[in-house]
């Protein structure tokens, strides 16, 4: 019985969250939030070259796979319309099935957060993440950084390993729907790296669970095609390669943050 309500709960989160988005998109963009680098942690300095970007950002070097066969050796889920929705564990090792791409590029170690609280930004857009992040000499990371900074060159389903533990993480929340809040969600923030044992392989912190960050689709005009990755409040979301898509570069909602990437030098 315990599953299946999480299972139609999430069928409802999965519904509202169009709506959210609809009432959200009519908003457009506000005023740039106030932001601080992932302060707030409880997780120690990944000890990683920073010498090649400002220092509250990693560097990130490597070859990515474009395209990743990853084959599920068991589903957490019951049969139905979710029953692959969440791997508990991956077949080792992922086969890269695309010529892969050297890259070199900074990210934020953790996920952009509140002055005061620590806890990362919420309520935020696609449109906010931009402005925010080029004010500080940033820019909104594509979805191949943020998820090549996630999984590796060894191209691990989750930042942590190839079996689910989303309890290193916060992450896979099912008691999401609260009509009362302002945006029809709970508020399951953490602060901002208070998770260090849900580090990717370059120590990057929070990339599976936490705030939903955004992302811009590689291969199209900036801002045209926008997605959101690694979250608290979709469980089927807390992959590296999972993406949430649905809504547009003005969509705010509890869960949604980012965090930024620049260039190396």
């Amino acid at each position: 019985m315990g599953r299946a309500r999480n299972i139609a709960v999430l069928a409802v989160v999965l519904a509202g969250a169009i709506l959210l988005g609809t009432r959200a998109s009519a908003e457009g963009p506000g005023p740039a939030p106030v932001v601080e680098i992932g302060s707030g942690g409880g997780a120690p300095e990944p000890s990683l070259e920073t010498s090649s970007c400002p220092g509250d950002m990693s560097l990130v070097e490597g070859d990515w796979c474009p395209k990743v066969e990853q084959r599920c050796l068991r589903w957490m889920d019951p049969p139905g319309r979710y029953h692959e929705y969440r791997c508990a564990e991956y077949a080792k090792p992922a086969r890269c099935v695309a010529p892969r791409k050297h890259v070199r590029f900074c990210i934020d170690r953790r996920e952009r957060a509140e002055q005061g609280t620590g806890l990362p930004l919420n309520v935020q857009s696609w449109t906010d993440a931009k402005r925010a992040c080029e004010a500080a000499g940033a820019r909104v990371c594509k979805e191949s950084e943020w998820t090549f900074a996630c999984e590796g060159e060894e191209m691990r389903p989750y930042p942590y390993g190839w079996r689910r533990e989303a309890d290193r993480c916060n992450a896979d929340k099912m008691d999401l729907i609260a009509p009362a809040e302002p945006w029809g969600l709970r508020d399951e923030r953490d602060p901002a790296g208070a998770h260090p044992s849900c580090a990717s392989p370059f120590g990057l912190l929070d990339m599976a669970g936490n705030v939903a960050e955004w992302v811009s689709v590689d291969g199209v005009p900036e801002g045209t095609v926008v997605v959101q990755k690694g979250n608290w409040w979709q469980p089927g979301k807390h992959a590296c390669r999972d993406a949430q898509g649905g809504h547009d570069r003005y969509y705010r909602g509890t869960e949604t943050g980012f965090r930024c990437c620049a260039g190396a030098e």
